[in-house]
């Protein structure tokens, strides 16, 4: 396997790695909700790992493989620099918040770990979803050159 195809099957598994996170996002708040701690615990440490998981194998594909150009134009090629903008200062975003959460809980301070995650939860969900829409646009509806 050469490293455009090795680059290329990583990135289906980065989306697949967002796309679970999203999924344990989503069980998580219906756990909390439910007020099953330990459901919400287990299925945020998935989410957590889904997404370390996603960012070791991202920077893995980003040194084999580089950037890639979008080849889509005019209002496609707007609307997806709108969204990986987006999805890429989030993201950086999102990591102090979530390591934030986790020494939160560590110091069993547990409502202003609740305060948090309300702000935290939808940029992680947004970031999950929206790495799902660059990976569509770039691999899957465009193609990359």
């Amino acid at each position: 396997m050469g490293p455009e195809a090795l680059g290329d099957t990583i990135a289906r598994l980065n989306a697949t790695l967002n796309f679970s996170s999203a999924v344990f996002l989503v069980a998580g708040l219906v756990c909390i909700k439910r007020r099953d701690v330990r459901g919400h615990r287990r299925a945020m440490i998935a989410a957590l790992a889904a997404s370390a998981l996603f960012l070791v194998f991202y920077l893995t594909r980003v040194a084999i493989t580089g950037t890639h150009t979008f080849a889509g134009a005019g209002l496609a090629r707007t609307a997806y620099l709108v969204i990986l903008f987006t999805h890429m200062v989030l993201a950086a975003l999102v990591v102090p918040l979530v390591l934030r959460l986790l020494y939160l809980l560590r110091k069993r301070r547990f409502r202003a770990h609740a305060r948090l995650a309300r702000w935290t939860y939808p940029i992680w969900l947004y970031v999950s979803i929206t790495g799902i829409v660059v990976y569509v646009l770039l691999y899957q509806v465009y193609g990359y050159r």
